[in-house]
């Protein structure tokens, strides 16, 4: 029996003629592990019980190759190629000649553009999704189709704000980077018939960037499964008896390796000096050496687990001291859907503009930061993780927040944005 409301009743009752969507993704979307691949799979699930959706995606991990399989199963076709890093990061080099950005360089890749075109002649789509900037490229001539392009977040000032920090000559090469990413950001989005991004914020940002685009950038909040990731669920203590400080996060991506090298280096040793002296647990894939270097006796690197939830659930506190953040962690959603007490930096709160200071803590200095902690291990937190939890379901659900997606696709216009494509630089193949 088909009970949904609005659109989906619409479709149901046959009302509605079932369209085809190409969804074109730079990274494989399953397993929904991290990040960007967790909103992409849920974006591509929700769109996939509407749609006939076709997959465009890269593949750069071999171990992910077998996902694609699952992935037919949801999609009414599917095409991939495989991403070789090595390969990719000298295509993105040569960008440096072309004047291209390094991530248009990497991205670039012939023989997908040709089975993106023959995907669009053979299932003419009535919309294109792009999901993140990069892909852009690939459809910058298809103007009688309409477009949503999902940067998620301004991923040019992430490398603005790499620049800041690094020495030369990474730091000319992250400001080149910052600078032509932006160039491409800008052009995707003139090309666009609606751009969305993870936050308000984001939106607000690319705005103020690029004021020729304003008028049709929106933004579509991440979600959290908040049956998969809740308290409810009995789990195993995998960790020690002591008080347990647990972050997560794929570990050799450049803001998390900085948040766990600065917390470790400025905060852990004024928490050692307590009378129950916590122990920092880093959990997540892929650790690089900076981070394997963190690990001592009250430092435990885990590497990849198979399921983060026992450590959030027994978690005493959970930290995200990320000094460079774009968008919404997906990290604090689940540890606030787990009701775990949570510490974030005001670049992760004003992105969570709809929580209040009872529902997680707000620290930016080392002495705030281990303030925080303290006062949590004190025992005087203990209404934070529930509301927490509180807010999460009633705010940032997925079927809550792919509302304004699916308010977005019926209300875009269906004509072409003002103006002409916009070209990009010759250092992307199949445009060349």
């Amino acid at each position: 029996m088909c009970w949904r409301s609005g659109w989906d009743r619409l479709l149901c009752a046959g009302w509605v003629e079932m369209r085809d969507i190409l969804f074109l993704a730079h990274r494989i979307p399953y397993p929904p592990d991290k990040g960007d691949k967790i909103r992409a799979w849920n974006i591509l699930q929700h769109l996939a019980g509407r749609y006939r959706v076709h997959l465009g995606t890269f593949v750069d991990a071999p171990e992910d190759v077998c996902h694609i399989d699952h992935l037919r199963t949801i999609c009414t076709s599917v095409f991939w190629r495989r991403l070789s890093p090595r390969v990719a990061a000298l295509r993105g080099l040569r960008s440096l000649v072309s004047g291209a950005s390094l991530t248009q360089g990497y991205f670039g890749d012939s023989g997908f553009g040709s089975e993106v075109e023959r995907t669009i002649i053979r299932h003419r789509p009535s919309l294109i999704y792009i999901f993140s900037s990069a892909m852009a490229p690939y459809v910058a001539q298809q103007r009688a189709i309409r477009v949503i392009l999902d940067m998620v977040d301004v991923d040019s000032e992430k490398w603005r704000q790499y620049a800041e920090t690094a020495v030369w000559p990474a730091r000319v090469i992250y400001s080149r980077e910052g600078r032509a990413l932006l160039a491409l950001e800008r052009r995707a989005a003139a090309n666009a018939n609606a751009v969305i991004f993870v936050t308000s914020a984001e939106a607000k940002l690319f705005s103020s960037l690029a004021p020729e685009t304003s008028d049709h950038v929106h933004s579509v909040r991440n979600g959290v499964d908040v049956d998969f990731f809740s308290p409810s669920l009995e789990f195993a203590n995998l960790m020690d008896d002591r008080p347990a400080i647990v972050f997560t996060g794929v570990m050799d991506y450049r803001p998390n390796v900085d948040a766990m090298t600065w917390f470790v280096d400025q905060v852990m040793p004024r928490l050692r000096e307590e009378p129950r002296p916590p122990c920092l647990w880093i959990v997540g894939s892929n650790p690089d050496r900076a981070v394997r270097a963190l690990a001592g006796p009250d430092v435990r690197v885990t590497g990849r687990v198979p399921d983060i939830r026992p450590y959030l659930r027994h978690a005493s506190v959970v930290v995200a001291p990320l000094r460079i953040a774009r968008g919404v962690p997906n990290k604090v959603l689940e540890a606030m859907s787990m009701a775990a007490p949570v510490i974030v930096t005001p670049q992760i709160r004003v992105a969570l503009d709809g929580c209040k200071d009872d529902e997680l803590l707000t620290a930016t200095t080392p002495v705030e930061f281990a303030d925080r902690v303290r006062y949590v291990l004190g025992g005087n937190a203990a209404h934070l993780g529930a509301r927490a939890r509180e807010r999460v379901v009633s705010d940032y659900r997925w079927d809550a927040s792919l509302v304004a997606l699916d308010k977005l696709i019926e209300e875009a216009p269906t004509a072409p944005t003002a103006g002409e494509a916009t070209s990009y630089p010759s250092a992307f193949p199949i445009l060349a």
